[in-house]
């Protein structure tokens, strides 16, 4: 009777993933995760129930798409013009007017590279009429 041998068939395929591809597609879920928050985030921001004041928050999360524009000039892109008609509609009365003003100055104070001309340009280019000025000198207590 012949004996049998076991074989080992260490040069077979092995069906493993690649540690780099896994990596990039690992952080390309998080980073279409962190963006799909952040849309949401924005989306809650917008919603103004009546009688609560403006935040900040809103008015940052409706400019936010026109930072570049802000701070290299050109022109501004969609997502930028559709926050500038969002902010329009959410500050309807003086108070809220004032506050958006408050939150628009103080933003304008954080870039130091913010382009004064293309900040009062912004509502025109965008097709708004807005009653506050985007300027880090801006005097928002003269908003009516």
């Amino acid at each position: 009777m012949p004996s049998t041998i076991p074989v080992h068939r260490e040069n077979q395929e092995k069906k493993t993933s690649n540690p780099k591809t896994s990596s990039f597609q690992q952080k390309a879920n998080m980073k279409g995760i962190i963006i799909s928050a952040i849309a949401v985030l924005a989306m809650i921001q917008f919603m103004v129930e009546p009688g609560q004041a403006l935040t900040c928050g809103q008015v940052d999360a409706s400019l936010a798409p026109c930072i570049p524009y802000l701070t290299q000039g050109g022109d501004p892109n969609a997502a930028c013009c559709s926050g500038v008609k969002a902010l329009e509609g959410m500050a309807q009365n003086t108070a809220d007017k004032r506050a958006a003003c408050n939150c628009v100055k103080a933003a304008a104070n954080r870039y130091a590279n913010l382009k004064e001309d293309a900040a009062q340009a912004l509502p025109t280019k965008c097709g708004v009429t807005l009653d506050i000025t985007v300027s880090k000198s801006v005097n928002c207590d003269l908003i009516n």
